[in-house]
């Protein structure tokens, strides 16, 4: 596939979808579609806002980045933006809906049945998923980007939960090619069934780029869902999903922890009013390593789903030693 232009136009799209299985009223997601866009100058242009795609870069590859809970969609814009500059089509969403005990907030929709031993494998543990694959499947036949994505080449990734959702249900999901999560984890709370401390498979299935902050305040408060208090802290649970849940694809996936970095450097803004922000600091030293987190995420996908031997190279070259910005790499 023909590599984007630097200079490349980012535009988006607003939608909406159904979310089969919910509830009314909290079954309809407000998506937005970021896209690489060729500006016309022409009337249309000027009295609608709404620009074509560009046809240069298609079909386009889809990222779909699922929230962390009570995150807004805006939060991951500007991820969302550079994967569309690094010639992809990338897919953030607002859902409102059940969260536990009867809660209600922002959410990656976690399909708990799906998570259980009875359930497990059975299904992706989210129906937003399926719901966002179908939106696109009609966006792809309406302007502006009529016949111009490749859902058989998608990118399915996430933060917090999101990431989480995103790891367990990669490989019931057709068409995704690579997973992509940061601050996520599949240990499962012993609370639906799980013997404590089992960690869910990824896959088998596409590589996968697992990334962590070294100041993840939300991961660490969390411990205690997943073992008891004597072996909270003996363990990362991200790295151990790397070690013990990602099978060995040859060296196409890897695990990196980020400098200095937070639960929410992957949020910008950041919401204080909302989310779990309140167990960890924030500000500048959290949103330094967001550019190099960015990094990764695009080149990871550009070269997974674009074929991009150039973008896998500069991949390469963040992950070698001495990985400046970055505590620790694995790959397998």
């Amino acid at each position: 596939m023909t590599a984007p232009a630097p200079d490349t136009a980012v535009r988006s799209l607003w939608w909406a979808c159904r979310v089969p299985g919910l509830k009314d009223p909290f079954d309809t997601a407000h998506l937005r579609v970021f896209y690489p866009a060729r500006p016309t100058g022409s009337d249309a242009e000027r009295l609608t806002g709404e620009l074509p795609a560009d046809p240069a870069g298609a079909p386009y590859p889809v990222a779909l980045l699922l929230p962390g809970i009570n995150v807004g969609q805006d939060a991951y814009r500007w991820l969302a933006v550079e994967l569309a500059r690094a010639g992809l089509v990338a897919v953030t969403a607002d859902l409102v809906g059940e969260l536990f005990a009867g809660s209600h907030g922002l959410t990656p929709a976690v399909d708990l049945e799906a998570a259980s031993p009875a359930g497990w494998g059975s299904r992706p543990t989210s129906p937003l998923i399926g719901a966002l694959v179908g939106a696109l499947a009609e966006l792809a036949r309406r302007a502006p980007l009529e016949g111009l994505l490749d859902l058989d080449r998608v990118a399915l990734g996430g933060h917090s939960a999101g990431g989480t959702v995103a790891l367990q249900s990669a490989a019931l999901t057709p068409g995704v090619r690579a997973v992509f999560a940061y601050g996520a984890h599949t240990l499962v709370a012993s609370m639906l069934g799980w013997p404590e401390g089992t960690v869910l498979p990824v896959g088998p299935g596409p590589p996968v780029l697992l990334l962590s902050g070294e100041h993840d305040g939300v991961i660490a408060a969390s411990a205690d869902r997943y073992a008891d208090d004597d072996d909270a802290a003996a363990h990362d649970p991200v790295l151990r999903t790397f070690r013990d849940a990602v099978p060995d694809a040859g060296g196409a996936s890897a695990w990196a922890r980020l400098a200095g970095a937070g639960h929410f450097t992957a949020c910008h803004p950041h919401d204080p009013t909302t989310a779990r922000g309140f167990l960890e600091e924030t500000g500048a030293g959290r949103d330094a390593p967001r550019p190099l987190l960015g990094r990764l995420v695009t080149e990871f996908c550009a070269a997974r789903l674009r074929d991009d031997a150039a973008a896998g190279h500069r991949l390469d070259e963040l992950l070698r030693p001495p990985h400046p910005g970055l505590l620790a790499v694995h790959r397998r």
